[in-house]
C-alpha cells in the first residue's frame, strides 16, 4: 500500500454505541464518510469496525527493573499495536518516549510523566522517592513534562505496620493535586488499599488505577466527586502469587491482599452500578506482558459490566475521557477491523484481522 492508495472500509463500522455506518474511506490518513472523486487506487477492507482500542494504563518503556532500552520499549509499543491499541495512557514511566510521537507505525501515547512515591515505599527504579514536603514540586514537574496527566503513588506497603498504608498526608495531596490542576493537569493514583482513598478523592483527585479498595461506604463519594477508576484486573489477578511471596514476612499484608482479590469483580460491578466512570487499563509493562487488553475487556465483563459497556471502555468512552477523536469525520484513521461483531462476543478483540495506524494498515 503506497501513500495515495485509498482504503474503502466496508461492513459495519462501530462509529458508536449507537452508531453504526456502512463504510467509510481513508484518504490521505484521515477518515471520511463521503467517497471520494476519482479514486484510483482503492483497496477495500471487509468487517466490523471499531476506534483502535484505548490501553488507559500501560507503561511503555518500564520493565521489571525500571527503564528499558528503545529497542524494548519499541517490541512493547508493537506488541501493543498488534492487539489493536493504538492509544495509550502511559501510567508512569522512567523512560523517555517522546521519540514514539515520531514513529506513524506506533501507537499515539498520553503521557503521565514518571510515577511520584514516598521514599522507599515503591518498587526501586520505577519512580521519583520523596518526601511530603517535595510534593508539589514534583508534581509540577511531571505536569509540565507529561501530557496532562500525573502520576501518585496514593500507597504501598508499610513496612512498620506490616501492611498497606497511605504514602502522603491529606494537606500534602491537597496542595499537590491543585498545583496540577492549575498547571492544567488531571491527576491518577495507584491505590491498593482503602484507607488511601478518602483523602485523595476529597482532595480532588481525577482517577484512581486499581482501586480494589473501593469499598461500599466509598462508593458515593466516588460517584458524587465523577472520579474514574481503571481497574486493571489482569494485574490484580496476580496478588494471590504475590501474597504467598510475602507471607512468611508480611502476614497481615499478604491476608489483605488476598481479600481485595476475592471481591475484585464485586468491587468493579458495584462501582459500576454506581455510575462511576470504568476503563480498560492493562498495567503492561513492569512485570506483565503488552497486548492484554482483549483480556482486559472480557474481565470487566466476567465482573458484570455489560459488553457494549466494556467496549466503550477501551473505545469511544476512553477516546472522549481522554479528549481524542474516534471513528469521526476527518480525524486520523486509527481502526481495528475484526471478521465478527465485538458486541456480541468480547473475545472477539483479541483476533484482530486488519490494524489500521493513520491511514496505513500496519498488520
Amino acid at each position: 500500500m503506497n501513500d495515495r492508495t485509498v482504503l474503502h472500509v466496508k461492513g459495519r463500522i462501530l462509529a458508536g454505541p449507537e452508531d453504526v455506518r456502512d463504510e467509510l474511506w481513508v484518504v490521505d490518513g484521515r477518515i471520511s464518510y463521503d467517497r471520494p472523486v476519482a479514486a484510483r487506487d482503492v483497496r477495500t477492507v471487509p468487517g466490523w469496525v471499531l476506534p483502535g482500542l484505548v490501553d488507559a494504563h500501560c507503561h511503555v518503556g518500564l520493565g521489571a527493573h525500571g527503564p528499558v532500552d528503545r529497542d524494548v520499549a519499541e517490541k512493547q509499543a508493537l506488541a501493543d499495536r498488534e492487539a489493536g491499541t493504538l492509544l495509550i495512557r502511559d501510567a508512569g514511566s522512567p523512560s523517555d518516549t517522546r521519540w514514539v510521537d515520531d514513529r506513524e507505525d506506533l501507537p499515539k501515547i498520553i503521557r503521565a510523566g514518571r510515577h511520584i512515591a514516598r521514599t522507599r515505599r515503591y518498587i526501586r527504579n520505577y519512580a521519583w522517592e520523596i518526601e511530603p514536603e517535595d510534593l508539589v514540586a514534583y508534581v509540577a514537574q511531571e505536569a509540565r513534562r507529561g501530557d496532562g496527566w500525573v502520576k501518585l503513588v496514593g500507597d504501598w506497603i508499610d513496612r512498620e505496620v506490616g501492611d498497606l498504608a497511605p504514602s502522603w498526608p491529606r494537606e500534602a495531596v491537597e496542595a499537590a493535586i491543585a498545583e496540577a490542576h492549575r498547571l492544567g493537569a488531571r491527576v491518577t493514583a495507584h491505590c491498593f488499599a482503602e484507607n488511601s482513598l478518602p483523602d485523595l478523592v476529597e482532595a480532588g483527585i481525577d482517577c484512581v488505577e486499581h482501586a480494589t479498595g473501593l469499598t461500599d461506604d466509598l462508593i458515593p463519594l466516588f460517584a458524587e466527586r465523577g472520579v474514574a477508576i481503571v481497574p486493571t484486573l489482569v494485574n490484580i489477578a496476580t496478588f494471590p502469587e504475590l501474597a504467598a511471596g510475602g507471607e512468611s514476612k508480611f502476614p497481615r499484608w499478604s491476608a489483605h491482599m488476598r481479600r481485595l482479590h476475592a471481591r475484585r469483580y464485586d468491587t468493579v460491578r458495584n462501582a459500576y452500578d454506581a455510575g462511576i466512570p470504568v476503563y480498560v487499563g492493562t498495567d503492561a509493562g513492569g512485570t506483565l506482558p503488552h497486548g492484554l487488553v482483549a483480556a482486559e475487556v472480557a474481565e470487566l465483563v466476567k465482573a458484570g459490566i455489560p459488553a457494549l459497556d466494556a467496549l466503550s471502555a477501551t473505545t469511544w468512552g476512553a477516546r472522549e475521557w481522554l479528549g481524542r477523536p474516534g471513528l469521526e469525520e476527518g480525524a486520523a484513521a486509527d481502526l481495528v477491523v475484526y471478521a465478527q461483531d465485538p458486541r456480541a462476543d468480547v473475545r472477539v478483540l483479541a483476533d484482530p484481522v486488519q490494524v489500521v495506524l493513520n491511514g496505513r494498515v500496519v498488520q
